[in-house]
This record gives C-alpha cells, sequence and structure tokens, in this order.
C-alpha cells in the first residue's frame, strides 16, 4: 500500500532523514506537495533487493503535462535523505520521483584496480540497463530503466487520471525526452551514463562521476563518448573541498559539459551536519538547505510547469 499525505515544512528532523515526517499531518497549503512512497516491490514482485520506498512527488504546481524529473541517491543513499532538494525540484513544477535502486558496491570500489578501461563503462550497463556480464550483477527487473518502467505502469495504474503515462511511449517504454535523470555520486554517474544513450529532457549531476583508468587516473572512455542528449542539456556541480573534485572537474570536461552550466559549490558543512566519512563534503551538496538557489539553477524552469 502506497502512503500519500503532505509534509509538513517543519518536520522534525532526525539524522538527516525526513521520513519521520510522514507520520505527521499538516494543514493543506500551497506550499504543499503530495508525497507518495511506493516499495519497488509494489510495481514489480520480482524485485527483491533494494527494496527501500521510492518518492513521489506530483502535486502544485506540476501539470500534468509537467517533465519528470528522477533523482537517484549515492551509495548506501535512499531517496528519503533528500526530502528537502526533491521539493524544491517540485515547486519549480517537475513531477518527482526519488528512485530506490541497487546502490551498492559502487563503481569506485569495483573497477579503479581493473586493468580493463571499459570497467565502469559495463558496470554502469549492468546498473542502468540490466544488460549481463560486467564487474556486477543485478537482476534485469532491478536495472534503473525496468524500475522507473515499472513505478510509472504502477503510478498509470492506481491513479488513471493522473497522467503518469504521459511519461511512457505508445510501446510501453520510456519516453525519454520527457524525462529529466539527476542523482548524486554513484546516481549521478548512472544519470549521466544514461544520458549518453537516451535522449533526455535535462540531466543534473551531483558531484559525479570521477570513473578513471590507468595510474594517471584519466577519465574512462564513455565519458568521452558521443551524447544523446546534447550538451545544453547538460548540468553539473561539484564542492570546492570534496576529495575528489579535482576528478570530477576532469569528469565534467570530457562530458563536455558547457562552462556556464557547471557549478562550483563552496560552503562550510552545515551545524550538526558531520559530513560523509572522509570526504566530509560530498553528500551536502544535496543536503544543505543554503543551495537551494543554486539547486533551482541547476533544474532550471521546466516548460509545461505551472506559472
Amino acid at each position: 500500500m502506497s502512503i500519500r499525505r503532505a509534509l509538513c515544512p517543519c518536520a522534525a528532523v532526525f539524522n538527516g532523514l525526513f521520513a519521520i515526517a510522514l507520520s505527521i499531518p499538516c494543514p493543506a497549503s500551497a506550499a504543499d506537495r503530495d508525497i507518495e512512497l511506493i516499495r519497488p516491490s509494489q510495481a514489480d514482485p520480482r524485485i527483491e533487493n533494494y527494496d527501500d520506498p521510492n518518492v513521489v512527488l506530483s502535486g502544485a504546481p506540476a501539470l500534468r503535462d509537467a517533465p519528470l524529473a528522477v533523482f537517484l541517491p549515492g551509495t548506501g543513499g535512499r531517496p528519503q535523505n533528500v526530502l528537502p532538494l526533491l521539493r524544491v525540484i517540485a515547486s519549480q513544477g517537475y513531477r518527482v520521483i526519488g528512485l530506490s535502486y541497487d546502490d551498492e558496491p559502487a563503481v569506485a570500489q569495483r573497477c579503479p584496480r581493473n586493468p580493463d578501461p571499459d570497467c565502469s563503462a559495463a558496470f554502469r550497463q549492468t546498473r542502468s540497463f540490466g544488460t549481463p556480464g560486467g564487474p556486477v550483477s543485478n537482476p534485469p527487473a532491478e536495472a534503473i530503466d525496468a524500475r522507473l518502467l515499472a513505478l510509472l505502469i504502477h503510478l498509470d495504474k492506481i491513479h488513471p487520471d493522473d497522467g503518469w503515462g504521459r511519461y511512457l511511449t505508445g510501446d510501453g517504454q520510456l519516453a525519454w525526452n520527457r524525462i529529466l535523470m539527476s542523482g548524486l555520486s554513484q546516481g549521478a554517474g548512472m544519470a549521466a551514463f544514461i544520458a549518453k544513450r537516451h535522449a533526455l529532457y535535462r540531466v543534473v549531476l551531483f558531484s559525479s562521476p570521477w570513473d578513471v583508468t590507468g595510474r594517471d587516473r584519466h577519465p574512462a572512455p564513455w565519458l568521452y563518448g558521443e551524447s544523446a542528449t546534447p550538451p545544453e542539456l547538460w548540468w553539473a556541480e561539484r564542492h570546492a573541498r570534496e576529495a575528489t573534485t579535482d576528478l570530477i572537474a576532469n569528469a565534467y570536461a570530457a562530458l563536455k559539459i558547457p562552462a556556464d552550466h557547471l557549478l562550483v559549490f563552496d560552503a562550510d558543512l552545515p551545524a550538526g551536519d558531520d559530513g560523509d566519512r572522509g570526504n566530509p563534503f560530498h553528500g551536502s551538496t544535496v543536503r544543505n538547505a543554503a543551495y537551494e538557489a543554486q539547486w533551482r539553477i541547476l533544474y532550471g524552469n521546466p516548460a509545461g510547469a505551472a506559472s
């Protein structure tokens, strides 16, 4: 069963997680968004692993024909961890899905010592599209594209009047040109990999990818390849003080992201945020509400949003 209710903007926070807020009813207001939690296995019973709930935001000001923004968390992350960011994206006029997926282990844990320069591409191909043979495995039903497709079919079934079917093609596949893919860390790398292979509405990268190969840790070959999504639709950021900031900058150059579409965050950690172990500024780029203005630049105002 899915859960659908408004989240109160002043809900209590525990360890940066807003999931507890779902038990707190809030008065309806223009600022509220409909929040729905749907486990991947509800949409597709074949999914057994990484069954943390997907987060779906579909309230005003998004219109029925607004594009869909999908956010992929980083390694060990959960969509509920970034509800403040997801709500900002929704306020821009998008339909929004925080998608749960098989996010462990990470590319950076499997490929840097692998002499095959195409290791990271094979890894991301398996995770994104379920193609077997990479240095990691997941059932095809648990691939990112299969999870998103199953969720959209499920949403269209349980909410037939809400227009979720518009993100599907006539033959029941994903309508990628109506979908924005974004993510943090490993999730950003997956978004970039998908954007290379499908023409997206837009792609937004937070602090990744940094897929490297060779002793000099130069960008992996797939980063230089042709992109189905044109350069003007790519947006990205990195934090000036995160551990891999130089590698990320090299990857963005390889991806040919326009210079005026690259943001460098540099704020200190918010009070009470202990950061990520060994790389304290990395996850702050999607947690620190002080970046709201920059988040809005990255995602932009979509066509079809209410004015």
